[in-house]
């Protein structure tokens, strides 16, 4: 299923920091920075399906948000560091705070990279050879298969951070395995090829770093260049936030204001996206 196309967005934002104001949406429908979880403990569950390990985040049914969202979901693709890490359940709270029912798939089997990647006897060349597409994207699609069997959802956006940015273009490909996902983000992506990047099929929005060798200033332009030059158009948009690094989107010194409000904004960057993507401002 794809949904309706609208006209293209390219946005460059430069964020110098401060504070965020007012909301989003109808005023019963606010969205604003207050939904977005940096620390604290997870409220999601943890369940088994088959071979799969799930992170699941439910929204409130009673909120406004949820309700107008029903039928949709936003199928969370990691970072290496998966579900061992918190601020990535977090994440997956502050979706289902959005309104969206959040799954978040383990890939990588309970194994993910240590949260220091950069600790004695990790092997990062290693560990991303061990799961390319062709052990990730089986695990994606069984997910997008359980959501859209099991939970029957008939709508998926999938955010996807670092690792995962890969795979949220990889699953808007018409051909993607169990029919893939509707609309797209990615945040600080790695390992993106300009294939999978010319082969999508859906809305696909980029927030992007401006100090990050696995994106970029290089890696950008080129992607820009082929969405621009796509035979066939697909909505897009880039977001460009100063004063960050890799992995700004899941993992910043709260400290520094303008960091935080960085790692804030692209997530109602995606939110937003959805919304828009959904018809469902």
């Amino acid at each position: 299923m794809r949904v309706p196309s609208f006209s293209i967005l390219s946005t460059a934002l430069l964020l110098v920091g401060g504070s965020v104001a007012g909301c989003y949406g109808k005023p019963s429908t606010c969205l604003d920075a207050s939904i977005v979880a940096h620390t604290g403990t997870p409220v999601g569950k943890e369940v088994k399906h088959g071979n799969l390990t799930l992170y699941i985040s439910q929204p409130d049914k009673k909120n406004a948000r949820a309700k107008a969202r029903a039928g949709a979901a936003v199928l969370l693709l990691t970072d290496v560091f998966g579900l061992a890490l918190p601020e990535n359940r977090l994440l997956a709270d502050s979706y289902a705070r959005a309104g969206y029912l959040t799954v978040v798939p383990d890939l990588f089997n309970g194994s993910p990279a240590p949260g220091d990647i950069n600790v004695p006897g990790f092997n990062t060349t290693e560990f991303l050879a061990q799961h390319g597409p062709s052990v990730t994207d089986p695990i994606i699609a069984a997910t997008v298969s359980y959501l859209r069997s099991k939970l029957g959802v008939i709508r998926i956006a999938a955010p996807g951070y670092c690792f995962g940015g890969r795979y949220a273009f990889r699953f808007l490909d018409d051909d993607a395995p169990a029919g893939g996902v509707d609309v797209g983000f990615a945040a600080h992506p790695s390992l993106l090829e300009a294939g999978e990047i010319a082969a999508i099929r859906g809305p696909v929005s980029i927030a992007a770093a401006d100090n990050d060798n696995l994106f970029d200033a290089a890696a950008r332009a080129a992607a820009e260049k082929v969405l621009a030059e796509k035979p066939e158009k697909v909505p897009y948009q880039v977001n460009l936030y100063s004063g960050t690094s890799h992995g700004f989107g899941v993992r910043v010194n709260l400290t520094d204001p303008q960091q935080k409000y960085a790692k804030e904004q692209a997530f109602l960057q995606a939110a937003r996206w959805f919304d828009h993507s959904f018809g469902l401002e």
